[in-house]
């Protein structure tokens, strides 16, 4: 049996744009949020449309930068550059 999580709409909506961004892996939202790949998939399954969450899954399968594993040696941050830019 496993551990429901429960997140505020702030948190959804965080994980939503951590799940996004091709450098962020889903072991940070692990470590941050408690949630593993697979409810990140169905938090993502359930918050999208169903039309956005197939292009949100077409992108991310297989990217080397959302598994720590297969990451390369040289991505060493979980955003990129022009990532939270001051306004």
């Amino acid at each position: 049996m496993s551990k429901r999580i429960v997140l505020n709409p702030v948190d959804v909506s965080r994980v939503i744009e951590m799940a996004w961004e091709d450098r962020t892996p889903f072991d940070a939202i692990e470590q941050s949020y408690g949630l593993n790949e697979a409810a990140v998939i169905d938090l993502m399954r359930q918050e999208m449309k169903p039309s956005s969450f197939r292009m949100w899954r077409k992108r991310v399968t297989g990217r080397k930068t959302k598994h720590l594993v297969k990451r390369p040696d040289d991505v060493l941050r979980a955003y990129c550059p022009s990532q939270y830019k001051p306004k």
